[in-house]
């Protein structure tokens, strides 16, 4: 019985990887915003870091090279998904910061240069992140957004699948609101002197999108297109809020 009861959540799982917009059977890796290759790469960031760096081990350094080199070959060869397409120039730009990084690591730790080597690792460490910054949502709440967004924007609304955005409305109005609703203390620490920026950008943002409901009801391509620019201009512009 337990056995049964347990397959069974496991194929209520796997259902519940697929998008909800069922007749664009979108996989759930297209609106991801993770890259696996990078997000690995936190196996070397962690005892490089909080180990090595902190007793001025040479010997871990060292001994992190071969690490480090095939992690990078896995990041150099990582392709986005397409939820991430529209962020690759950024993410070409950050990694070539980071191959140098990689590459001065290396030299400093052949060359037995213990302050060569820290100046090296920190900047790995500080290229990881940017890198993460790329790809990472700025708020839970916001990937959420995107995700539907992405789906509306890039899938349904090409294939003038009005109907099919229409049963997603309520849905993607109830995810603008939880933008506009997140904690302002937790933003705060984030955005500082932004944050009155970023509320006035999400109720814009709500706004537009509770506007394209009403539009999608009309049924107008042309109408639909602006409305849909708007929507995404204005997601894009909060998003900018934290670069």
């Amino acid at each position: 019985m337990k056995k049964n009861i347990l397959l069974s959540a496991l194929f209520l799982f796997c259902l519940t990887t697929q998008v909800s917009f069922a007749q664009t059977k979108i996989d759930s890796t297209e609106i991801s915003s993770a890259v696996p290759e990078l997000s690995a790469f936190h196996k070397i960031i962690y005892p490089l870091w909080h180990k090595a760096y902190p007793a001025k081990d040479m010997v871990a350094f060292k001994a992190l090279v071969p690490q480090i080199q095939a992690y990078m070959v896995k990041i150099n060869q990582a392709k986005l998904s397409g939820i991430l397409r529209e962020k690759q120039e950024q993410w070409n730009n950050k990694l070539k910061d980071f191959n140098v990084a990689a590459e001065n690591y290396y030299k400093a730790c052949d060359a037995n240069d213990e302050s060569a080597t820290l100046l090296a690792a920190e900047k790995i460490h500080s290229s990881y992140e940017q890198m993460n910054r790329v790809v990472k949502p700025a708020v839970k709440e916001m990937d959420e957004y995107h995700q539907s967004l992405y789906v509306i924007f890039h899938k349904l609304n090409p294939a003038k699948q009005y109907n099919e955005i229409a049963k997603e409305m309520d849905n993607f109005i109830t995810k603008a609101d939880a933008i506009t609703n997140y904690p302002q203390e937790k933003l705060t620490k984030r955005l500082g002197d932004k944050t009155s920026a970023f509320y006035a950008n999400a109720k814009e943002l709500y706004t537009a999108t509770v506007t394209l409901k009403q539009v999608i009801a009309e049924k107008s391509s042309t109408q639909i297109d602006a409305a849909l620019q708007n929507v995404h201009h204005l997601y894009q512009k909060l998003d900018a809020l934290f670069k």
